[in-house]
């Protein structure tokens, strides 16, 4: 899955490709690289804390469909075969995503920040994927106010409660994500990498981004800014598909591709 921000304060990418001819440039760039999905965002993620501070604005509907829309319909124009996801927490944005030639929605906020989420992927009949640490359930005080002393329980219980919840709301395919760098300290989220086989054994497909992150650049010392950190994002890639990981969300398609592509060809090996 690669990441195509057409924003300007996303944390690594903001402001590349804001006009609609850059971002399709960009998706095509992508495909021939062999990215499988294309995960349009609209608006940024981007965490309050230390390292991003107060974290991204909300836009309006009104502006993240100004900003998805158009993009979402040039790249089927000229991609008709493009699998394209739609990362928000907005339902009228999913709607009209997958209305404009989208067939997945990513939801950070695991369909808990808009009510309607649910019963809109399933009257769509597309898949959902949901993430832990994103929306009002989640704040600063997150990183101290844990039900459990173990993370790993945390997120599975929380994941777990809200598989059954868009299964009982007739979704057929739901996808699961610990959601790295959010509401977490950095030695959650190492742990929640660590444990990616847990999350497996819930029974869904698990979705990892790490991309550039600022765990990775903890991880791999001083003086490592979001673009220097590709190899140590690709370590976490690895890693992650080693304990049956599917999908892995990059900014940076070729050489993680190429990097999975050698995993593979070791682990198929006969």
């Amino acid at each position: 899955m690669s990441i195509l921000n057409v924003t300007p304060d996303s944390f690594s990418d903001g402001g590349e490709y804001l006009t609609v001819s850059a971002a399709v440039e960009r998706a095509l760039q992508m495909i021939a690289e062999g990215a499988d999905i294309i995960d349009i965002g609209g608006e940024s993620t981007r965490p309050a804390g230390k390292t991003y501070g107060d974290g991204a604005k909300r836009v309006t509907l009104e502006e993240e469909l100004e900003r998805v829309v158009p993009v979402i319909r040039s790249i089927i124009a000229a991609a008709p075969n493009a699998l394209i996801s739609i990362d928000t927490t907005k339902s009228e944005v999913a709607r009209a995503a997958i209305e404009s030639g989208a067939a997945i929605i990513n939801d950070v906020s695991a369909a808990t920040q808009d009510v309607k989420m649910l019963s809109t992927a399933s009257s769509l009949s597309v898949p959902i994927i949901m993430m832990h640490g994103y929306g009002p359930l989640f704040t600063k005080q997150t990183l101290e106010s844990y039900t459990y002393s173990d993370v790993v329980k945390e997120v599975s219980t929380f994941l777990k409660e809200r598989i059954t919840a868009a299964t009982e709301a007739g979704i057929g395919r739901v996808v699961i994500d610990v959601g790295v760098g959010f509401a977490k300290t950095y030695k959650d989220n190492l742990k929640l990498i660590r444990a990616q086989s847990q999350f497996v054994e819930l029974g869904v497909p698990v979705l990892l981004g790490v991309s550039r992150k600022s765990t990775i650049g903890r991880a791999l010392g001083e003086g490592f800014a979001p673009k220097d950190r590709i190899n140590g994002s690709l370590a976490a890639a690895c890693f992650a598909v080693e304990s049956d990981v599917k999908i892995i969300r990059t900014h940076d398609v070729k050489p993680t591709v190429e990097a999975l592509r050698v995993l593979d060809a070791i682990r198929h090996a006969v």
